[in-house]
């Protein structure tokens, strides 16, 4: 067995290794709802050491605040999934960490949890950029379905995460 990942998120992780690799970036992520599975995935391409420097699982709202400094305001006014939080967790991240890079994931994978602003499938998502203003920091917000299975949320947010920690064309 090569992987015990499926296969797509397998090839994306090893194209974000290669790719910030060759551009000589460090990543970090900072998971919620994924539970590492984005860290996972790229720790399971052989030299991912080079590009991975920090991977924070900060599944409750706790850790996000002890480990990446998310003021509790935030998690207060806008709940856990939110593009704000997301933001403050991509923030938290790039800083606590020193990448180049950081990625944040936060979401309602199901079956429970979900409600009507945010139902079961909703995952957001922050990439933050180091030494680009913070007020810049790239957010977004995804709707998988709430007809998936949790185990196809977290996947669909892993493989769009990974997407996210690509570097730019050229």
């Amino acid at each position: 067995m090569d992987t015990v990942l499926p296969a797509d998120i397998a090839a994306l992780a090893a194209r974000v290794v290669a790719e910030n690799k060759a551009a000589g970036r460090i990543i970090a992520v900072a998971e919620s709802c994924t539970g590492g599975l984005v860290s996972a995935a790229i720790t399971e391409v052989p030299g991912s050491s080079a590009v991975l420097g920090y991977g924070f699982v900060t599944y409750s709202n706790d850790a996000k605040i002890k480990l990446l400094g998310v003021n509790e305001d935030i998690i207060d006014a806008f709940g856990a999934v939110s593009v704000g939080v997301a933001w403050a967790m991509a923030q938290g991240a790039l800083k606590k960490s020193g990448a180049d890079i950081a990625v944040a994931i936060s979401g309602v994978a199901g079956p429970d949890g979900g409600s009507a602003s945010k139902p079961v499938g909703t995952v957001v998502f922050a990439v933050a950029v180091k030494d680009q203003n913070p007020e810049e920091v790239m957010g977004d917000q995804k709707s998988f379905g709430s007809d998936k299975s949790r185990a196809d949320i977290r996947a669909f947010a892993t493989l769009h995460a990974l997407e996210l920690l690509l570097p730019p064309a050229l």
